[in-house]
């Protein structure tokens, strides 16, 4: 169904034949999905926007195929168009998948109108076909097969949410897609490069492919991702092409489609991963509640001494923003001190805040962990690793890992692993599992607690001159099952009274005092230790291990987190 009839004659005159090529091949996750606890209209496959109502397809026929000129021959693109649509709905636009190894992941949404009570006999219908097309790229007579991209042009007040692919040089007919009235839509921009050709690859002409996603993301965003491409080529400017191209826009104020509280513990139950932390961990979680009680105190800037903090935080300052007013630390006796720093693995759960995403075509299940302390890094030059005293230590840290769920089909899409500042979306394809399970595993790194979806080592800084933090991940027997041990703190979207907040989650504040470090003299002791060969000077070695090194500001609480509100940070 996949294959086309054609061959291409690379730089080397050798034919390749695409049917010879392996195609790619759906992607399923290791267990059968559960039946899910009745609600509105999560995992039903259907999603209502408002005025249009639109399900997700799967099946595909190819449209055409691209090798890279010049390279691997696994190497390129391929196109393809919806099929098995439903009566009724109308294809949007093409879809495109990389010709490598990855299993085939995608979608595209095809739609069909709907009655909607705010809509009037009046409006334009919410569809409509193109006017005809624009041709912003082909392939050129050097390839065995020609490929031609057309752009539909949309009826006036109507917004295009796909590209046409075809073998041929006629335009396609305006049946093919459907334009969509542009209140019903939203700004999209370009996400990940899927594929670029340019003069290196032995051609005169210039082609890159991108995904598309909605400009404005996050738990508020109205946008929904339609799942085709867009594309820029050098035959015509195609800059219109990005400012035509739109998502979806959500009108469902309800968002039925997102899981309501039955259908959330169920999600957790199904796909709460497992958090291993290294064999060697001294610092290792607790329960925010454990930290309270057995030491932490609150400090204020005109305070002589701490302040207990009563066993549910409900003596915490609510509510502000994050001004240095107040901060929490350990206690002052060593003993104590070091007790809290050590954390307790037995108390210790994921605190889980569940919101929209992509307008409410997916759900994102933020799980927190927290750990009483950030123990000091390991930074490796070279072959050498050296351990720190002091250097990354802080009070209170906070990760998380974000479960981003298909509200179409309720399967598990994508893992978010969060690095320190930053992080990375992984594919639910590429992540490791539990063995007979659909539970994602997450390794946490030795002290820092950094996110990782795979054992070993990771660096952080100028990883290609080897110089930077270890991040060292292993499985052992200190690890949190989150399908069982997690804590609902937050679903804003089922309305203020189905989820109580704690009342430390209101905490704004720093966790931790800011600590600014002697770099210089712990960089000088490295200094010290190595051959007079590679000594790097104190000022470039600086530069190249990460700056949160040299000092350390309180980490705050989630919900001061910009992806509180707002999308993973990558």
């Amino acid at each position: 169904m996949f294959g086309c009839d054609c061959f291409y004659w690379n730089q080397r005159q050798q034919a390749v034949d695409f049917d010879s090529l392996p195609e790619p091949q759906p992607f399923s996750l290791p267990a059968p999905l559960p039946q899910w606890p009745q609600g509105q209209g999560f995992g039903t496959g259907r999603m209502n926007l408002g005025e249009l109502e639109v399900i997700q397809v799967t099946k595909f026929e190819s449209a055409w195929r691209c090798i890279q000129l010049g390279g691997n021959s696994q190497l390129g693109v391929s196109f393809y168009k919806p099929v098995g649509i439903p009566d009724g709905f109308h294809s949007l636009g093409y879809y495109c998948h990389p010709n490598d190894q990855h299993p085939l992941r995608g979608y595209v949404l095809v739609a069909r109108q709907i009655n909607h009570p705010q809509s009037l006999s009046s409006d334009p219908p919410p569809l409509r076909k193109p006017i005809n097309y624009s041709l912003i790229w082909s392939t050129g007579s050097h390839y065995g097969d020609n490929g031609y991209f057309w752009l539909p042009n949309p009826p006036t007040g109507y917004k295009v949410m796909g590209i046409v692919v075809t073998h041929d040089s006629n335009q396609p007919d305006v049946d093919e897609v459907r334009c969509v009235r542009a209140d019903l839509t939203e700004h999209c921009e370009t996400c990940d490069l899927v594929f670029s050709m340019d003069s290196k690859s032995g051609s005169n002409q210039q082609f890159q492919i991108w995904t598309t996603k909605p400009c404005a993301m996050g738990m508020f965003g109205k946008g929904v991702s339609v799942g085709t491409f867009y594309c820029q080529g050098t035959i015509s400017s195609s800059e219109e092409a990005l400012t035509s191209i739109a998502c979806l826009k959500n009108l469902d104020s309800t968002l039925s489609a997102m899981p309501n509280l039955n259908q959330i513990h169920s999600l957790i139950q199904h796909y709460g991963p497992t958090m291993y932390f290294h064999p060697e961990e001294d610092y290792l979680p607790s329960s925010v509640q454990w930290f309270f009680k057995n030491g932490a105190l609150l400090y204020k800037d005109d305070w002589k001494e701490g302040q207990p903090i009563n066993y549910m935080g409900s003596n915490l300052p609510s509510g502000g923003v994050n001004d240095g007013e107040y901060w929490i630390d350990l206690p002052l006796d060593d003993g104590e001190s070091s007790s809290l720093k050590n954390g307790n693995l037995e108390s210790a759960e994921l605190y889980v805040h569940v919101k929209p995403a992509l307008g409410g075509s997916f759900t994102d299940v933020a799980m927190w962990v927290f750990c009483p302390f950030n123990g000091p890094v390991t930074l490796k030059i070279g072959l050498m690793s050296l351990p720190m005293s002091r250097l990354g230590q802080h009070v209170g840290d906070w990760e998380h890992v974000t479960l981003r769920i298909n509200n179409f089909t309720g399967e598990l899409w994508q893992v978010f692993y969060s690095e320190h500042s930053g992080g990375r979306w992984v594919d639910a394809s590429e992540v490791e599992f539990i063995k007979g399970s659909n539970k994602p595993i997450v390794y946490s790194s030795k002290h820092g607690h950094a996110s990782f979806p795979h054992e070993g080592m990771f660096l952080q800084g100028a990883t290609k001159l080897g110089v930077g933090v270890r991040n060292d991940t292993a499985r052992s027997d200190y690890f949190i099952d989150s399908s069982i041990k997690y804590q609902l703190i937050a679903a804003e979207y089922l309305g203020e009274e189905v989820i109580k907040e704690p009342s430390w989650l209101q905490y704004m504040r720093e966790w931790g005092p800011t600590i600014v470090y002697d770099s210089r003299s712990e960089i000088d002791k490295i200094i010290n230790i190595l051959p007079f060969f590679v000594r790097f000077s104190v000022e470039n070695l600086i530069e190249l291990f990460p700056t949160e090194l040299y000092g350390e500001e309180g980490p705050t609480g989630p919900k001061e987190k910009d992806n509180w509100v707002g999308d993973e940070i990558c």
